[in-house]
């Protein structure tokens, strides 16, 4: 799907556009957080509202009635433009805009390094909590168009086409960091630790577009590949998601359920 707005917007940005009355700022740092501070006329949202987890496995689709409850509860509309961020990895953020992207929403972007870049451009935080009017917000459908499951990666595991683009850390792809029943990784995929989009003199900034392409394109991430991706439950992962879309790459899917879905089945093989 075309977004109306761009995946990725920075501080600057997002000041020109705080006070209009369509804007609607989403923290999902932790509740703690959020009371020490936050960007004016942000709303708080617990990242946990936002996955449905049934253990072993996590991150997987909310319902859609709890969804647009969610939503509602926040005063967000169909012409809302979202702007979210988190002060930490940007990890939730970007969960929060996937989700949104499936359930058809259009107008939404990450605050690239979240509060923190905001507060290292002098920009203003508050304690104040914003009053909020309750919308009506209605979903028709969850879309597939950026999402996949263990079933359709079976079917494409041998598809030259198709790039698993596994976003853990090193130790978890190769299987000495174990996290559900089985470890290793799904046949095929190639690893890139989502810390590697990060800026490392800003580390919680994304990297100039200038050195994530050819970073990308060195593990054979390019534009017309079918690009999937996951991490341990799509958190991760998200970050990638958004990333690729903010580079222009239009075959992205986020894997919900990742591999705490696909280690602890017995029908999905896997590599160490």
């Amino acid at each position: 799907m075309t977004l109306d707005t761009p995946w990725v917007i920075e501080p600057d940005d997002l000041d020109k556009i705080l006070s209009k009355p369509n804007t609607c700022v989403i923290d999902l740092s932790s509740p703690e957080l959020y009371q020490l501070e936050h960007i004016p006329t942000a709303v708080s949202l617990d990242y946990s509202s936002i996955v449905k987890n049934t253990p072993p496995v996590l991150g997987l689709i909310p319902d859609a009635a709890e969804f647009e409850k969610v939503l509602s509860e926040r005063g967000i509309t169909a012409d809302s433009y979202i702007v979210a961020y988190d002060g930490e990895g940007s990890g939730k953020a970007a969960r929060l805009l996937w989700t949104l992207e499936i359930a058809g929403h259009k107008k939404m972007s990450l605050l690239n390094g979240g509060i923190n870049a905001w507060k290292e451009q002098n920009k203003p935080t508050t304690t104040e909590i914003p009053e909020i009017t309750h919308s009506i917000y209605k979903l028709s459908f969850y879309n597939r168009e950026g999402v996949v499951d263990a079933e359709e990666i079976l079917t494409q595991l041998v598809d030259s086409k198709t790039c698993v683009l596994d976003a853990r850390s090193r130790d978890e792809y190769l299987g000495e960091d174990v996290r559900a029943k089985r470890a290793g990784h799904i046949p095929g995929a190639v690893n890139l630790d989502w810390i590697e989009l990060k800026d490392r003199n800003n580390p919680l900034r994304l990297k100039p577009k200038n050195e994530l392409q050819p970073m990308l394109e060195a593990i054979g991430i390019t534009k017309e590949k079918n690009i999937i991706t996951h991490c341990q439950s799509h958190h991760r992962s998200a970050l990638m998601y958004v990333t690729l879309k903010s580079l222009g790459f239009e075959h992205v899917k986020g894997y919900p359920g990742s591999w705490s879905d696909w280690a602890n089945r017995e029908d999905t093989p896997i590599e160490i």
